[in-house]
């Protein structure tokens, strides 16, 4: 039985952003590097985490993990309150998928893909031909997960999974991640303090969680580690590749297309969105699922990996949103809101956090009730 590399929800992190990050676009949501962490990421004292350790070690040495690689690997470990805030707090929110593209599959994202495709043209190609999974697939996966290695996350690990081991909440699954966290440490992959990445212990490059990692990741590098938080991206690519191929990737086949654009032949039809594009889709859609189950992930690979290799922007259109806005009209908005003084974060046309703060911004300077909600009205209010 195959291992989800995801079985519970990192927010934005499934665009490969800071959540897609969203994240996004993905993964960890914080830069690389352990400098700056916030102070609730930082160990603090709290005997029950301690206790909870102490009780912990013997289950790992059962386990099968040395009792010199637990106490090795607990050195400067501690309880992350912030990881307890961030797992209790996590907000349940949908994007269109129209809104998902728009961040997966930017100008940026794409034209920053381009670049490292080309960098890493040999190892990609490499990869391919052992796997079968096509190279701009791969790195397309890379830019989704942590902005092609930009945002590979900086909390270290035993500590974020023992803190959510012992909050209990999700206990066994985390200790699960923990003592595989271990393993990796014992067979001298990494050492603990290199072994960092989400609040939520996914790691690296591509984003694995400790257990997929123990699965999945390959040593393509022939150096004696499957290396996935280096500044070298090869194993990380590869175990991607391993993980995909392991999942069902048909060799040769294509993920799918947009209708009526460079949709291939057979699969099925799927509309995401309603009244959006149409995609038709393979068995090769549904591997990348097997790494994040979701078809808006799943699209966005698939798309971001098309425009990685020369493919054109989604043809079809989508229809207005629930405040009868097209995604012109909201980059206008934003556009406009900038033009008095409002900080939106920029014109993408996604309507997140920051423009929903201008436009409440907005609001009160005229004296309305500050909703923060977008409409053509407001639209029209912001003049041409």
């Amino acid at each position: 039985m195959q291992i989800s590399r995801r079985t519970f929800s990192l927010g934005a992190a499934a665009l490969g952003l800071s959540a897609c990050q969203v994240g996004g676009a993905g993964g960890a949501g914080v830069p690389v590097g352990r400098a700056g962490l916030p102070p609730e990421m930082r160990p603090q004292p709290n005997p029950g985490w301690s206790a909870w350790v102490d009780a912990f070690r013997g289950r790992a040495v059962a386990a099968g993990i040395d009792s010199g690689v637990v106490s090795r690997s607990f050195q400067g470990a501690g309880f992350l309150p912030g990881v307890i805030d961030r797992d209790r707090n996590q907000t349940e929110f949908t994007r269109t998928l129209e809104d998902y593209l728009a961040i997966a599959a930017s100008d940026e994202k794409v034209a920053t893909g381009r670049a490292k495709f080309a960098q890493y043209r040999g190892t990609l190609n490499a990869i391919e031909a052992r796997y079968g999974v096509p190279a701009q697939v791969v790195a397309a996966v890379w830019g989704l997960e942590s902005n092609y290695g930009s945002r590979r996350g900086n909390i270290p690990i035993v500590s974020s999974t023992s803190t959510l081991a012992y909050d209990g909440r999700r206990g066994a699954f985390f200790e699960r991640q923990l003592i595989a966290a271990l393993r990796i440490v014992q067979n001298g992959d990494t050492t603990p303090d290199r072994m960092v990445g989400s609040w939520a212990g996914a790691m690296g490059h591509t984003q694995f969680i400790p257990t997929s990692y123990q699965a999945y990741a390959v040593d393509f590098t022939a150096d004696g580690r499957r290396d996935i938080w280096g500044e070298d991206p090869t194993d990380a690519l590869a175990s991607t590749a391993a993980y995909l191929s392991r999942s069902g990737w048909q060799r040769g086949v294509p993920w799918g297309g947009e209708v009526g654009v460079s949709a291939p032949s057979g699969g099925r039809v799927i509309t995401p969105q309603p009244g959006g594009p149409s995609f038709r889709v393979t068995g090769n859609f549904d591997a990348i699922k097997r790494y994040n189950n979701s078809d808006s992930y799943a699209i966005g690979v698939g798309h971001l990996s098309d425009r990685i290799a020369g493919g054109p922007a989604i043809q079809g259109a989508f229809p207005p949103d629930r405040y009868g806005l097209t995604k012109d009209m909201r980059v206008d908005l934003q556009r406009r809101l900038t033009r008095f003084g409002y900080d939106t974060g920029g014109a993408d046309g996604v309507l997140g956090p920051n423009s929903r703060a201008a436009i409440a911004e907005y609001q009160r300077s005229r004296g309305q009730a500050a909703t923060g909600d977008p409409s053509v009205a407001l639209l029209r209010s912001l003049g041409g």
